[in-house]
């Protein structure tokens, strides 16, 4: 299991020996996050926080990988961890049946665009999501793409009874899409395409359908926490909130200082490969991370409740909930830094 110890450079040992007296008088909260995922460059927000003291003196962040957004949330639910990064509709699924004192909260948002796809080969045409209609998706089974897909067909206006789906493994999805066993294959940008393109399979060869944009406004993974842990520990979670709004700040604004610091921090993990890490991180930056108008309005980490009402009720249809969460339910922004901070 991948775990990095992330305290902030204010507390680094150099400065502990210097000043034990009063280190020793503060206390310092453990927290445990976990990743959505295996750590990668789009965790570079962590990776900035440690190294540039972002989390200050008063928190230790324990960062440990991810198993999918769904399983993260739950380790939060349960108090295994005290934080998260996960997708915020899988929060609020897990919401709808967790018992009043396990609810989870959003504290800020990572990414401002939902990175659900549809991807086919473009010799297949499927250039919009209509020309699926007679057409075979793969997906693994239960996926968010396939469920909000019935949304999706409502909101561009075609029969979705008249495309069929196959489930398949997580692991062989763009492998059996590449040798032709479906037409086109629900999936993360993020975790496709930079494969895809190690492979020779390039953008320029594919048509890549955002569910963003045919409809369904979803934002994507956000930092979650849970109610209870945000009550007792307000100065906690601001603390982080904090690090990790300035961590993306910064990985926005400086990508090759980004990469830099993932390859780093992961150095000797199975599975890091530079090549791949470096795409995804350019693809996030420039379609999941920002959107210019929307950070101008309400900085980095921070979202449009008005929109984010909007696909709550668009992921409550799709997921079949028995009821529609409020806003306030799902996100609570009073641990944000102030706005100028997070320009």
């Amino acid at each position: 299991m991948q775990r990095r110890s992330f305290l902030g450079a204010a507390a680094a040992a150099p400065l502990l020996a210097a000043s034990a007296p009063l280190v020793r008088a503060q206390q310092v909260r453990e927290v445990k996050f976990t990743t959505s995922w295996l750590l990668q460059s789009v965790d570079a927000p962590l990776y900035f926080a440690r190294e540039k003291g972002y989390f200050g003196r008063s928190v230790n962040v324990t960062v440990e990988r991810g198993f999918g957004s769904a399983d993260s949330v739950i380790k939060v639910g349960t108090g295994a961890y005290q934080m998260c990064e996960g997708d915020i509709y899988s929060m609020i699924e897990y919401n709808s049946k967790a018992a009043p004192d396990k609810q989870l909260i959003a504290v800020a948002v990572k990414y401002q665009r939902s990175p659900l796809v549809i991807l086919s080969l473009k010799e297949k045409g499927i250039d919009q999501p209509q020309k699926l209609v007679g057409r075979s998706v793969g997906d693994v089974a239960g996926s968010a793409t396939k469920r909000l897909f019935p949304v999706l067909a409502k909101r561009v206006g075609f029969d979705e009874s008249k495309v069929s789906w196959t489930n398949v493994e997580a692991r062989m999805r763009e492998q059996l899409l590449v040798r032709g066993q479906y037409d086109a294959a629900g999936a993360f940008s993020l975790s496709a395409l930079p494969p895809l393109a190690k492979q020779g399979v390039t953008e320029d060869k594919l048509n890549v359908l955002y569910d963003t944009d045919y409809g369904l406004d979803l934002y994507g993974n956000g930092v979650i926490t849970s109610r209870q842990f945000a009550r007792d520990n307000p100065d906690t979670v601001a603390a982080v909130v904090r690090g990790y709004v300035m961590g993306l700040r910064d990985t926005i604004a400086n990508p090759v200082e980004a990469m830099e610091l993932s390859t780093r921090t992961t150095k000797g993990d199975v599975g890091w490969d530079a090549e791949v890490e470096r795409y995804r991180l350019q693809l996030t930056i420039a379609r999941l991370y920002t959107d210019p108008a929307e950070r101008r309005a309400f900085g980095v980490g921070g979202l449009d409740k008005k929109r984010l009402e909007v696909g709550i009720r668009q992921v409550a249809e799709g997921f079949g909930m028995g009821s529609v969460p409020n806003v306030a339910d799902v996100f609570d922004d009073r641990f944000l830094p102030p706005l100028a901070e997070r320009a």
